[in-house]
């Protein structure tokens, strides 16, 4: 008797250790988000004493964010970011491709069915208000042998501040000499023409709405909304389909990243190539005080550049070049 009280004695008497949770916080694109939280599910049982938050709100409010102290990364597919949005010092942030992904025209058009073939003049006439019918003369070129209907175009773009919208503008702005002297590259051009939505689903729900309705999402966003996407004409005069086949090819034929990483592969040279590819990019504080929270962002860079990359096909989204990764994993060794 005697013993067994002190037995519990003992067992109220010991300290009990609780694990503790470190949670790393994120915000930005919305092009990756679905690869993103796959990855932060499937990390967190594999290192149950980390969490990460994404918050999935556009590319320039995410940076925003990571540049006021509020978060603790910033997911972008704009390599230019952090130039257009601040005066920060180089090396102040290091940016870290996490896959290859594409940017597809997506199109609401009853009865013509998939496969629209846009050339860079017909999308950069569409998104200028030039072109307002889907049976406009460079339209019908371009579709030979199909017919297209006497219907109007609605335009669809995004509200926000967004990468994707950096991707398509600035393949729009190397294809098109209208579109670069009028428009340029940006994460929120002051668009002439077009209905706002936010965010890739957004986009990708406005045209399911609307009946001649035409915008611009990431190429999983297009999958999982069963929308048609049209395919685009490439530097070789190809119509090309994005499918993880044209984006290796755009990724494998595009110049190579500097040792910044910092680089746009659209309009990418070679057979094959889908014309709007990207990489989208972690962005890390170069320096990170708390020991705990730089061991975790350094332990997941890791993570996803070995296990994670096995997981992005699946999702529509391309795994990284063996070479890159190869040289990504070298500069991790740059947060300090």
């Amino acid at each position: 008797m005697m013993l067994g009280l002190l037995l519990l004695l003992a067992v109220f008497a010991s300290p009990v250790l609780a694990q503790t949770t470190t949670t790393i916080t994120g915000a930005g694109a919305t092009f990756p988000y679905p690869i993103y939280a796959k990855w932060f599910q499937n990390y967190q049982r594999h290192t149950p004493e980390v969490e990460f938050k994404y918050d999935a709100v556009g590319s320039e409010t995410g940076i925003r964010r990571l540049l006021q102290n509020q978060v603790d990364f910033g997911g972008t597919d704009n390599p230019e970011i952090l130039h257009q949005l601040s005066t920060h010092k180089d090396g102040e942030f290091l940016f870290f491709p996490t896959v290859v992904g594409a940017v597809v025209p997506i199109v609401n058009l009853p009865g013509f069915g998939d496969n629209v073939a846009f050339t860079p003049e017909a999308l950069a006439g569409i998104y200028l208000g030039k072109i307002t019918k889907w049976n406009d003369p460079v339209l019908v070129r371009a579709n030979a042998g199909r017919h297209l209907p006497n219907l109007d175009i609605v335009v669809a773009h995004r509200s926000d501040g967004s990468g994707t919208t950096y991707a398509w503008s600035d393949y729009l702005s190397k294809t098109s000499t209208e579109w670069k002297t009028q428009m340029g590259a940006g994460l929120s051009p002051k668009w002439p023409v077009g209905r706002e939505a936010n965010g890739n689903d957004g986009v990708a729900k406005m045209v399911k709405e609307f009946g001649g309705a035409i915008g611009y999402v990431q190429f999983i966003y297009a999958l999982q909304n069963h929308l048609s996407f049209g395919k685009v004409r490439n530097r070789n005069g190809e119509f090309v389909t994005a499918s993880l086949e044209s984006i290796a090819a755009a990724a494998t034929n595009a110049m190579e990243p500097g040792s910044d990483f910092k680089v746009s592969i659209v309009d990418a040279p070679g057979v094959g190539s889908y014309p709007i590819a990207s990489f989208t990019w972690f962005v890390v504080p170069a320096r990170i005080a708390d020991s705990a929270r730089r061991g975790a962002m350094v332990d997941f860079l890791k993570w996803m550049l070995g296990p994670g990359q096995k997981q992005a096909a699946a999702l529509g989204y391309l795994p990284l070049p063996n070479k890159l990764v190869g040289k990504e994993t070298a500069a991790i060794g740059g947060i300090h």
